[in-house]
């Protein structure tokens, strides 16, 4: 399909353009565009979702009166739908909302129609919203190191970065793994919560790939060109998982 004008009512009459589209997606400003608030909300995201749900679970290991519940409080934001999400932080996000009363000092109106704070607004939607399942899995990770290797490391003098160091991160490793991938693919992802929260806005500013690809597809019938914008978040996809894997790697011995 990406390599042909498609022709929607009539596919038989669809024709063949061969790399056209990929060169006109290589000239296209609103590709680009769409590719650089994707990039930047990865960027955004990401680091916090990995350092958020870490934080959480190394500090609800122990069996402390009411980890549970606060175990519990963390992951239920991701039984909601993107639905629900998105509905619930753009009101708070809107004037009068909860977000804008308490921080309406950081920007005039409100966050969502603010070319600069739409996309962090975004971020911070996503990261209260999927923290919480990142947070699970690192959990599970952190509870299956054997707590004899931190007893037998106390006894040899280690302190508690030292045991972080040399015990935790070497056996939560491939936990982390997971973590940064999927999180990583997800978030390039994105759809839901620009379309609910933005529609794109302000002036294209959360407009993401995903988002993209859904106007081409379903706006302006641009199915081929549109076809050669998914295979590029393909590619881009598989790049990005490979990269994160051979820089966070796994270490067998």
């Amino acid at each position: 399909m990406s390599l042909h004008e498609w022709n929607f009512l009539e596919p038989s009459k669809s024709t063949y353009v061969g790399l056209e589209n990929y060169a006109r997606l290589l000239e296209d400003p609103a590709f680009w565009n769409a590719l650089w608030n994707t990039l930047e909300f990865v960027g955004m995201t990401v680091p916090l979702i990995v350092g958020i749900s870490l934080v959480l679970a190394l500090g609800l290991n122990k069996e402390l009166k009411g980890s549970r519940v606060l175990q519990f409080i963390y992951f239920s934001p991701y039984v909601l739908t993107v639905s629900v999400v998105g509905i619930i932080w753009a009101q708070m996000f809107a004037q009068g909302g909860v977000g804008t009363q308490y921080l309406g000092w950081l920007f005039e109106g409100t966050p969502l129609n603010s070319k600069f704070w739409a996309m962090p607004a975004i971020v911070v939607t996503t990261v209260w919203w999927q923290a919480g399942f990142y947070f699970a899995v690192l959990l599970a990770a952190r509870q299956n190191v054997p707590e004899r290797l931190y007893e037998a490391a106390r006894l040899d003098g280690a302190g508690p970065w030292r045991m972080f160091r040399d015990i935790t991160l070497p056996h939560m490793k491939n936990a982390l793994l997971f973590v940064v991938i999927a999180s990583s693919i997800f978030q390039f992802q994105v759809f839901g919560q620009p379309y609910l929260m933005t529609k794109g806005g302000p002036v294209g500013s959360t407009e993401t790939l995903v988002y993209y690809l859904y106007e081409l597809g379903f706006q302006t019938r641009e199915l081929g060109f549109g076809a050669a914008v998914g295979y590029t978040l393909l590619v881009i996809l598989v790049g990005v998982s490979a990269l994160n894997y051979v820089l966070v790697g796994t270490n067998d011995e």
